[in-house]
Parts: C-alpha cells; structure tokens; sequence
C-alpha cells in the first residue's frame, strides 16, 4: 500500500494510491493546494478521463496551456480562470470544494476515537474492520446531533 512519510511529499504517491486502491471510475478528486502539481493531474486523468478535479490552484499559479492552444483545455487551467475571474471563495463554493475539509474533519474524528492504525493483517479483514469503525461512527455521529427548534 502506497504510504506518504515525513519524507515524501503527497502528490509523489499519488499514482500509486490510484493504481493500488481505486478499480472505479472517479467522478471527483478533492484535495489541497500541495497536490497542484502536472503528475497528479496526469494521472487522475489517466485514470479517469471525465474526473472533476477539485484542486485549488496556488496563489502564484500560471496557466499551463494557452487557450490558444489546439489541445483540449486542461481542468486546472480552467479552475484557474474561473478563480481569477470569479474569487477563489466562489471558486470553492461553486466548485463544492468544502467536500475535502469535511472528509478531512471525518477521517480526523475517526483517527482520533479508534486510532490511526488497523490491527487486522489480510485486506479483506481490514475493510470489515474500517467499515464496522465507519458505521459506529455514523451511529456515534446520528446520536450525538443537536435538535434544532426556532426560538420565538
């Protein structure tokens, strides 16, 4: 399994990750400001051609291909366009982007509650374990909610 350290960046195990663990067809890809690099892009669409690539471009981004160019224009340079366009705030609002600090926060509570490690050895044993984690904490999560109710 594909594993990022302390000395490797994110972005350089992507195309591992991708190929080890995703057989499904991606129809969206969220993730930071780290992971705007041409390889990522590269290989998500490799892998899925039609993917809705949700990187936020860097502050200092340039555009990577022309719109004069005669390729099909690229996704993050498009992302780009509509920042400089639109604000990076409505890019993010339009775009659904706060779906990656949401699954960031889930993953957080779920590190923090049952740890960051599985303690079963066979992938098949270790999915149940995940899923069992991930169904608790749904459970934990519907039981725990606020009722809302309008003051007058």
């Amino acid at each position: 399994m594909a594993e990022s350290t302390d000395s490797v960046s994110d972005d350089a195990v992507v195309k591992d990750m991708v190929a080890q663990q995703i057989e499904q067809t991606l129809l969206s890809c969220a993730a930071d400001g780290a992971y705007d690099k041409r390889k990522v892009y590269d290989v998500l669409n490799a892998h899925s051609p039609e993917v809705e690539i949700l990187i936020p471009p860097r502050k200092n981004a340039h555009i990577w291909q022309h719109g004069n160019a005669k390729e099909e224009r690229l996704k993050r340079d498009e992302n780009l366009r509509y920042i400089r366009k639109h604000g990076r705030p409505q890019w993010k609002e339009d775009s659904a982007y706060h779906i990656r600090s949401l699954a960031e926060t889930i993953v957080f509570r779920l590190k923090t509650i049952f740890g960051d490690k599985l303690s079963a050895r066979l992938i098949e044993t270790q999915t149940t374990q995940a899923l069992i984690r991930c169904t608790a904490l749904n459970r934990m999560t519907h039981l725990g909610l606020p009722q809302a109710c309008k003051v007058a």
